[in-house]
């Protein structure tokens, strides 16, 4: 289930390689998002900053198969969002809870952080290693751009400034949706860290910026200007999910004897849910007797 309308994500490098930084817009992405998860506005701007951030994350993993997962888990209403995304520019993503109501904040804006709480930002890279790498870091605002600024610097050791922003319709559509991450390499100058303050403290919002019509190329531009912005690469990028119905049937199978008996004695076909994308697949009786015959003939 890929649906592609025009996003992509641009990787760049600036001052003479001292700065290594990505832009997005994932509009599509994230409306793709809230038709399957019909989500509320509030889980749907946090949802998308979470993909807008696994996408461009996404893009730093180095190998064909490698995956990211991306976790955010607060005792707020919304309980958790879970995010993966692959290097091809791929991603897909639920909440815990996705209709959650609150009043707008204090800014007069939607309430991410109250809608998230408290917790943890978990960050899962599987590099086809024996072990995945697992970096985890307390929620610093619930904001997710702030937290991911935050655990970069403290679980990575990569100074960074990340912003992602979702701006939503009157009739709770997506209107503009997109991020931008900005990496200093070890090495990078002080009179360079200066001029990439001055630049981010003078640009405006995420969503203001594509809202005027400006392009991640555009949103760099302005992040990196006076330091020789240089595009290295190019990608579109959908919300993709790669559930089928042997995947499922997998998971049903892996249960075991008794939990098929049990769905099969209920006497009613079984209908199952992919948590990524909320499509449905279902299983006749029969098809149930068909995966017990199976495993007791492996067993």
């Amino acid at each position: 289930m890929e649906r592609n309308t025009g996003d992509y994500i641009v990787r760049a490098t600036a001052a003479e390689a001292q700065i290594r930084a990505f832009a997005c817009t994932t509009r599509g992405v994230v409306e793709a998002a809230r038709q399957a998860h019909h989500t509320s506005p509030v889980v749907t701007a946090a949802l998308g900053r979470l993909l807008s951030a696994g996408v461009m994350m996404g893009g730093m993993l180095k190998g064909e198969k490698d995956l990211l997962t991306l976790q955010v888990k607060g005792d707020g209403p919304m309980k958790d969002i879970t995010v993966t995304a692959d290097s091809h520019g791929h991603v897909k993503g639920y909440a815990g809870v996705s209709d959650v109501i609150l009043p707008a904040n204090g800014a007069g804006k939607l309430d991410v952080a109250g809608a998230v709480g408290k917790g943890l930002l978990c960050v899962i890279k599987d590099m086809g290693l024996k072990e995945p790498y697992i970096g985890q870091t307390m929620l610093q605002t619930s904001e997710i751009a702030e937290d991911l600024t935050y655990y970069f610097a403290a679980s990575e050791q990569v100074p960074s400034s990340v912003g992602l922003g979702v701006l939503m319709e009157k009739n709770n559509t997506v209107k503009q949706a997109g991020g931008f991450i900005v990496q200093l390499m070890p090495y990078v100058k002080e009179q360079v860290i200066d001029r990439l303050e001055q630049n981010l403290n003078r640009i405006a919002s995420v969503t203001a910026m594509l809202d005027a019509g400006n392009t991640p190329e555009q949103m760099l531009g302005f992040i990196l200007e006076g330091l020789g912005c240089e595009i290295t690469e190019t990608r579109p990028t959908a919300f993709l999910c790669n559930c089928s119905r042997e995947k499922i049937e997998k998971v049903l199978i892996s249960l075991g004897e008794k939990e098929i008996q049990d769905m099969i004695d209920d006497g009613q076909e079984i209908e199952v849910n992919c948590h990524f994308c909320n499509k449905k697949y279902s299983f006749s009786i029969e098809e149930l007797e068909q995966m017990l015959t199976g495993t007791r003939e492996r067993g």
